[in-house]
Formats: C-alpha cells, structure tokens, sequence
C-alpha cells in the first residue's frame, strides 16, 4: 500500500455513502435494470442486470454532501496519475481542473465498488481490491520513497497520528518494514514521511530533511520537553534497500518525554501546519528561532543560556542599550501578569547575570540555579510559539512597550 492516509480516508468515505445509498433504497429509491439477451436464437434467455453506476451517479448531489466526502475529494486531487485511473474505466478525463478529475474519479470508484450490486454495503474485501486497482493505475511509472526519523521525547497514544502531505507520526512497533537499528523500543515514535516523484521525476529526497526540520521546530516550540528527531534518518526508494541519511540535528538535552495524548493530536496537526507555513527565512525572527533551536541542543543549560539571550535580544533587546535591562522588563511584561511582572523582571535579571559566570567557568552544578536557565527558555518558547501562531505580532519589541506604557510605567526607549 502506497497511499495509507487516502485507503483511511477513502474507508470513512465509503462507509458513509453505503449508508446513504442504502437509505435511499430502504426509503423507495430503485435501482435501474437493464435487460441483456443471454441465450440463442432458438431459445432465448433473458436476464436483469443492475446498473448500479447510474444509481450512484443520479445520487452523487446527495454523497458530495457527506462530511468525508471533502476529504476523499481532496485526496484523489493530489494523486499523480489521475487521468490513466479514469482512462482505465472508460471515462473522459475532465479539464485540467484537478476537483472536476476527482470528483469523476470517486465516481469511477463506487461504480467499480458495487458493479452490479443491489445492495449497498461496506464489503472489506472488495474495498481492498477496488483500491488496489486504483494505486496501481496513479502510481504506474511513478517513484515513491518512504523516510523514517526516530523522534526522542514524544510518546504518542494513538497507532498513527496523520500530520498531513505524506507526513505522520507513527508508533515504532506498528510499522511492517523498519531498517534494524530501529527496532527495540515499544514506545518509541517514529516520524514517516512519504514522497511521490510523476515519471521521470527525481523521488524529491531533499525536500525531505526541510520538512523534518520543520517539525523539528514544531515540536520544540509545542512541549518544553522538546522532542526533537534522531541524528540519522532512513530511506529507500521503490521497495530498494533501505539509506541512512544524516539530518545534523544536536543531542537531545531534556530527560523528561511528551506525551501527545489522542485529545491534543489536532491541535499539534494544525500546529506543525502553522509552523511549515509561518517559519520566516531571514529577519530577527527567523535567527531568533534558530538560536533558540541551538539553546536546545547544548548539552548542558549553562551551554545553552547564551543561545537564548541572544536569541531574546534579537526580539526584544536593544542594540543602542548596554545590558540586558530591557531586555528582561520587555520579557517580563509579555510573560506576567501587572503584579507578577517586577518579580519576573528581578528573575530575568539574575538569569542574564549567570552568562559572565558561565563563560568564565565559575559555575558549579546546581539544580535550582539551571532552573532560571530553563524557566528563560520557557518564556522564549511561548513569545517564539504565539507569534507563529498569529497570537502575537511579530514586532513584539513595540508590543511590549505599548504594553509598559499602559501600566504607566516608562518607555524602556
């Protein structure tokens, strides 16, 4: 199987429109007949066969209003060979208009489904051929390339969590083919992102390590666990032997893992979606970001507290002004409450201070002063997370001296 997100899909969609067929046939519809001469001149045999592709398509007004039909449709449109599946049950391919193509296509699909049945049911087996027969008509001539990622820190509940465009999260243990090194943990999370190259195209592999990376950000921006991905990634190509592929990624710090519960698997799907689309390229934002990304990958908080006030004053810090004084009352303004905001301001002001002791080496371990270190990369993760989301503007330098100057207190400027 090629394509599992659209077989899941296509299921959901096919069992809703068993149902409405079979309602609109409890309910009076009939499904029409024709009549075909089966025996000789001599002794004629007559028999009714149903025709029920014209059933489906004197109904398709009614299944186009079901709620996975949406999703079906979108699924066929972004299948790579379209047109040969279409060909392939006598149809004439619409115009390029890849929705017109899909809708016939699901046509195509239910009328192959149910052939000549009578009755309208959800029968597993016919499914998985129909569909097979599908994937064999869109994928023929193309390339297709699966890579796999162990992700550390995140603990899913669900089998499989669906992130969209050929990407999910997976359970390592539910996955058929795994290269060894894989292979251990019952627990372990894998990330699976599948690629599609049309005849003659490259299979798009380097495509593949942007979009790890951006659900790399994803993920550390989502839990202060910061799940991040493996060193190395796997890939084959066409069923080939399996690659490993390095993705540069630094050494997971945190001990501590994510549990992405079956509740919140939505709203981490639409926020992996804002991230891929919202990251910047360039700008104070997008080198904050990444300075924040490298705090994450330090081996120790003291590695990483420079990474983090860098990546603060490129946000909130001011070139002309020496120290990290506005710095902290910018910090703390967004991340606390009028009452809380000066005892946030005094502990920003101690973490800031730690960063001469680090570089010179004067530091000895000690949990509760490492906590400001990470309690300042929290305050990073949220301003980072709630810009990308839309829920902060990007120039959160002037939102958070607007903010100071309600309070009454003096423009930081």
């Amino acid at each position: 199987m090629h394509n599992r997100a659209l077989h899941d899909i296509l299921a959901a969609f096919v069992e809703e429109a068993a149902w409405q067929l079979a309602e609109e046939v409890s309910a009076g519809a009939e499904v029409p007949f024709e009549l075909i001469d089966q025996g000789r001149a001599s002794a004629p045999l007559y028999c009714y066969r149903p025709q029920a592709d014209r059933f489906i398509a004197d109904h398709l007004g009614l299944l186009g209003r079901l709620p996975s039909y949406a999703a079906a449709a979108q699924g066929f449109a972004a299948l790579p060979n379209l047109s040969a599946y279409l060909v392939a049950h006598g149809r004439r391919t619409p115009t390029p208009d890849r929705r017109a193509q899909a809708n016939s296509a699901l046509e195509a699909f239910l009328s192959a489904l149910w052939g000549e049945a009578t009755d309208f049911v959800y029968d597993h087996e016919r499914f998985e051929a129909a569909f097979s027969e599908l994937e064999e008509a869109v994928y023929e001539g193309c390339s297709l390339s699966v890579v796999l990622a162990p992700v550390e820190g995140l603990v899913i509940e669900s089998e499989e969590v669906e992130l969209g465009e050929g990407l999910a999260l997976v359970r390592g243990t539910s996955l058929a083919s795994t290269p060894t090194d894989l292979r251990g943990d019952d627990y372990a999370t894998v990330a699976v992102l599948h690629l599609e190259g049309g005849p003659g195209e490259s299979p798009g592999l380097e495509s593949a390590g942007r979009r790890l990376r951006r659900l790399q950000t994803a993920l550390r921006l989502w839990d202060d666990a910061e799940p991040s991905l493996a060193p190395t990634a796997w890939a084959r190509t066409d069923g080939g032997p399996w690659m490993t592929v390095p993705l540069v990624t630094g050494l997971r710090r945190v001990d501590s893992d994510c549990l992405l519960s079956t509740e919140e698997e939505d709203q981490l799907r639409a926020f992996c979606s804002l991230v891929a689309r919202r990251t910047p390229r360039a700008g104070e934002l997008a080198w904050a970001l990444r300075r924040f990304e490298l705090g994450c990958e330090r081996s120790s908080a003291w590695e990483a507290l420079t990474d983090w006030l860098l990546a603060g004053r490129a946000l909130l810090g001011d070139p002309d002004a020496p120290g990290d004084e506005l710095l902290c009352r910018r910090l703390a303004s967004i991340c606390a409450a009028p009452p809380e905001r000066e005892a946030l301001t005094r502990r920003l002001r101690d973490t800031a201070a730690l960063e001469r002791a680090a570089v010179s080496g004067h530091i000895s371990p000690d949990r509760e002063v490492e906590a400001l270190v990470e309690d300042f990369g929290g305050y990073l993760r949220a301003i980072l997370r709630d810009v990308l989301c839309g829920h902060l503007d990007p120039a959160v330098r002037t939102l958070a001296d607007e903010i100071l100057a309600e309070a009454g207190e003096p423009s930081p400027a």
